[in-house]
C-alpha cells in the first residue's frame, strides 16, 4: 500500500555487531522522513519481530550467526515480498554480492557507506531502485564481462548437473542441494566441478548467472 504524504518509510535492521547495530538506529531514527522499527542480531530473530513489525526497506549484514543472510534474503522476502532489502556488510565478496542479488536482494552497500549516502540508498531502494556501493557495482560489472553474452550452444550438461544447478541458482547450500537429490557431498563437488569445466567458469556465481543467463534454468 502506498503511503500518505509525509508518513516515514520504515526500516529495519539485522546486525548482529551492537554498536553497529545502535548506530544506524539512532541515524535513521534521528531523520526525517524515516522511522527505524526492529533491530535484530539474526535471521531467525528477524524473521519473528518482522512478523509483528513488518518494514519498508530492511537493512540486511551477511556474515550473521545461524542462517548468513546471502541465503536468509530469500527466506524473508518470501515472507514479506513489498519489503525491500539492502545488503550490508564491510566485504565486497564478488560470490556473495551474486547470491544475495539471486536471491532477492534489490542493493548491496560496504558499511563506510557515509551515512547520508546510506540514506539515500534507503529512500532509494524503498521507491525501486537497486543502490549499490561504487566498489560492488565494479564487481557486478566486471563479472558481466567476464561470463560475456549468453551463448545458446549445447552445453552439454547432465539433467543431474542442471537440476543442481537449478537448486544452486535458489540458493541453496551444496549440503542441502545433497539432500534435495538424495546425493551424498562428495557427489555434489564432483558435479560443481564438472559444471565449471562444462561452462567455463571458476565459481558458483558464475556458473549461476551463466546458466540463468543462457536459459540453462
Amino acid at each position: 500500500m502506498a503511503k500518505q504524504p509525509g508518513e516515514p518509510i520504515e526500516v529495519a535492521i539485522i546486525e548482529d555487531k551492537r554498536a553497529i547495530r545502535e548506530g544506524l538506529r539512532l541515524l535513521i531514527g534521528a531523520t526525517d522522513g524515516y522511522r527505524c522499527g526492529g533491530t535484530y542480531e539474526s535471521v531467525e530473530e528477524g524473521l519473528r519481530g518482522l512478523a509483528r513489525a513488518p518494514a519498508d526497506v530492511l537493512l540486511l549484514d551477511i556474515h550473521l550467526p545461524g542462517m548468513p543472510g546471502s541465503e536468509g534474503v530469500r527466506v524473508l522476502r518470501e515472507k514479506h515480498p513489498s519489503m525491500q532489502v539492502l545488503m550490508l556488510t564491510i566485504y565486497d565478496e564478488e560470490e556473495k554480492i551474486f547470491e544475495s542479488i539471486c536471491n532477492g536482494a534489490c542493493g548491496y552497500l560496504l558499511k563506510k557507506t557515509p551515512p547520508a549516502k546510506l540514506l539515500e540508498a534507503l529512500s532509494d531502494a524503498y521507491h525501486g531502485g537497486s543502490p549499490m556501493s561504487p566498489e560492488v557495482a565494479r564487481k557486478v560489472v566486471q563479472l558481466f564481462q567476464r561470463i560475456g553474452p549468453p551463448e545458446r550452444a549445447a552445453h552439454r550438461l547432465t539433467p543431474s548437473e542442471v537440476r543442481l544447478l537449478g537448486l544452486l541458482s535458489m540458493g541453496c547450500s551444496y549440503q542441502a542441494a545433497a539432500g534435495r537429490l538424495s546425493l551424498s557431498i562428495n557427489t555434489v563437488r564432483d558435479h560443481v566441478r564438472s559444471i565449471y569445466d562444462k561452462l567455463h567458469v571458476h565459481s558458483k556465481a558464475e556458473a549461476v548467472w551463466k546458466a540463468v543467463k543462457s536459459g540453462i534454468v
